[in-house]
């Protein structure tokens, strides 16, 4: 059992940043790749970003692609999400999830929601114009 909880959201003016943090408690965290997805409201739940458990590979939503940077400390059980040049289109609530080792995070390089296994409770983040 993994417990995840998101921190660092807020109110920031367009062309902002935020670094959101995500604390792992419970199994070995090293163990697991971990996502980033987010949700607007009346919308589906996206991808944003994604590790896997090496530390190696990281992989991006298109629209955030060198705006916003995936990072994880083991040593901490924590990941982050570092968030540049935020836009209000950026304005969602965000959450952490953890994945298991496994071909299907590989093969779709943690885009899927569905090959997650643990998610936290969500941070909300809100750009203003």
């Amino acid at each position: 059992q993994v417990r995840l909880v998101e921190s660092g959201g807020g109110v920031v003016q367009a062309g902002g940043s935020l670094r959101l943090s995500c604390a792992a408690s419970g199994r070995a965290f090293s163990r697991y790749a971990v996502g980033w997805f987010r949700q607007a409201p009346g919308k589906e739940r996206e991808f944003v970003a994604a590790m896997d458990w090496t530390g190696d590979n990281s992989y991006y939503q298109d629209s955030v692609k060198g705006r916003f940077a995936i990072s994880r400390d083991n040593a901490k059980n924590t990941a982050y999400l570092e968030m540049n040049s935020l836009k209000p289109e950026d304005t969602a609530i965000y959450y952490c999830a953890a994945a298991l080792q496994s071909m299907n995070f590989i093969r779709n390089q943690g885009r899927r929601r569905h090959d997650y296994n643990y998610w936290g409770q969500g941070t909300q983040v809100t750009v203003s114009s």
